[in-house]
């Protein structure tokens, strides 16, 4: 099966605390599997990766008036949703919000099929889980930008 290609804008989204949002994910064509993900989805038409991710985190959040930073990775996916096979190039834009009351009702039905919940994670939290979080190499990532701060150009994640 041939990979569908596609693009994608990815949200850090921070807190007041230094925390990570991230979602619980499925797919329910393979039951019992589940990771956490980063806010954000695939590039609309005409779009480029910063409206994007404008866009991906008002519909997944509900969250307004957020602080999006520059894009501070970027990287590769390949994986399967539903039965078909992605290979998804991604952006990884640095945010802020004060404001941590999420409203899903802005997602699609896939979007809402494949969210089992919403969480905000420290650094130690993601260093002590045995769950699987997406993209490999993000608590080292998350606490470098944390302690040096956004990089001069982004990094391979």
């Amino acid at each position: 099966m041939t990979a569908q290609r596609r693009r994608a804008s990815r949200i850090l989204l921070l807190d007041g605390r230094d925390r990570l949002l991230l979602f619980h994910g499925a797919d329910p064509a393979t039951p019992g599997v589940t990771w956490w993900f980063t806010p954000g989805g695939g590039l609309e038409p005409g779009e480029d990766v910063r409206e994007a991710a404008e866009r991906e985190l008002a519909e997944e959040t509900g969250l307004r008036g957020v602080e999006l930073g520059p894009v501070v990775a970027y990287g590769t996916a390949s994986f399967s949703f539903q039965g078909r096979r992605y290979e998804q190039e991604q952006w990884f834009h640095l945010a802020r919000t004060t404001d941590m009351v999420l409203d899903h009702s802005g997602m699609g039905a896939d979007e809402h099929a494949q969210l089992l919940a919403a969480r905000w994670w420290t650094v130690g939290e993601l260093r002590a889980t045995t769950e699987t979080v997406y993209p490999v190499g993000l608590v080292d990532f998350l606490e470098r930008l944390l302690t040096e701060g956004p990089p001069v150009t982004p990094v391979r994640l």
